[in-house]
């Protein structure tokens, strides 16, 4: 018996020690699943849809900004490039329903949940 449960434990022990460590996410891949795609390093970008690969969009970004900006885009998704969290603000695409979003600093994308009429962007001095 106690030959038996010191052939198992060298039997794991042997599995354990041949199987691969956990890698890291690849270089350029976003905590949120995709990374920067064509957005330039220290840009806030965001895409009227969300039609990206992995790496990220490859689509023409609607807004590249690193500064405060007032316009009027479509959005759906964002990359935020830059050392400073910026919020997003607009209306929902066809109405007059206001819409904030919080975009976070350092290499994060995502989506807007619903696509919407990207009005301004606003840099925070603290995370929003």
């Amino acid at each position: 018996m106690l030959l038996k449960s010191i052939a198992i434990a060298a039997s794991v022990a042997g599995v354990l020690a041949t199987a691969p460590a956990a890698s890291a996410a690849a270089p350029g891949v976003s905590i949120q699943g995709w990374g920067a795609g064509n957005c330039p390093q220290g840009m806030l970008c965001i895409w009227p849809n969300w039609n990206h690969p992995p790496q990220g969009p490859v689509e023409t970004p609607s807004l590249t900004t690193n500064s405060e900006w007032t316009g009027s885009i479509q959005g759906f998704s964002f990359y935020n490039g830059t050392g400073r969290d910026a919020v997003i603000s607009g209306f929902t695409f066809g109405s007059s329903i206001p819409f904030k979003n919080c975009a976070p600093a350092g290499g994060t994308g995502g989506d807007l949940y619903i696509p919407v009429n990207v009005t301004k962007v606003t840099w925070q001095l603290t995370p929003c």
